[in-house]
């Protein structure tokens, strides 16, 4: 077999191989599918948190998930224990954190992103960042901009009072593999591809820190 050919599919054997942890990691490109990355399930809100705020429905919470529902209930327990809490601001800055830590994990930047991480979740990033680095592989992206935000669900448990808030986000970005040498392996700068995650976010409400913590990734 010729030397190019055997280049070739050591190559190939790659690009598989980094395709297939960066699924496992974050969530899908152009159509795939990947498992979910799980946590333990929290208790729902006990009942009394499910009544309805006095005045009437909360319009920060019936604008982004049905007033009836389970989201809502636990919303409603969250800000009852944290008044301040706001589902809108949360989106927001769930907006700028998706693209930051996106991008920290494409560029390998992981002591960036580190504090936004659970435990888990950090060491399932950084496993892949390293498993890079080992075969002297490198990422080059460009996050464009997101077509979609939406809150999937919320979840309370009363007995840690903690939150966690499940979204939905389909951006667009480019990105390429390069080797070693510093050719594209997998990959074109130019083209605009939809990047799908479903990330579970997590906090203690009422808590002086006021940084959510991303808990779970799916697509």
């Amino acid at each position: 077999m010729s030397s190019p050919l055997i280049q070739l599919l050591v190559l190939a054997g790659i690009a598989l191989f980094l395709i297939l942890r960066l699924r496992d990691v974050l969530g899908t490109r152009e159509g795939f599918e990947k498992p979910q990355a799980t946590r333990k399930e929290g208790k729902r809100p006990d009942r009394e948190a499910f009544e309805v705020i006095e005045g009437g429905p909360d319009s920060d919470i019936t604008d982004h998930v049905d007033e009836k529902s389970d989201a809502a209930r636990a919303l409603v327990a969250m800000k009852a224990q944290e008044p301040s809490f706001s589902v809108g601001e949360f989106l927001g800055g769930a907006r700028g954190a998706y693209e930051m830590i996106l991008m920290g994990f494409e560029a390998g930047e992981m002591a960036d992103i580190k504090p936004f991480l659970s435990d888990e979740v950090y060491e399932s990033f950084a496993m892949v960042v390293e498993n890079r680095r080992s075969q002297g592989l490198s990422v080059e992206a460009k996050f464009i901009g997101l077509r979609e935000l939406k809150l999937e669900d919320a979840n309370y448990d009363s007995a840690t009072q903690t939150g966690e808030v499940t979204v939905r986000f389909v951006g667009e970005l480019t990105s390429v593999v390069r080797d070693k040498g510093g050719d594209i392996i997998e990959g074109n700068p130019n083209e605009v591809k939809p990047q799908k995650d479903i990330w579970t976010f997590a906090r203690k409400m009422g808590a002086d820190n006021p940084n959510w913590q991303l808990v779970a990734t799916g697509g």
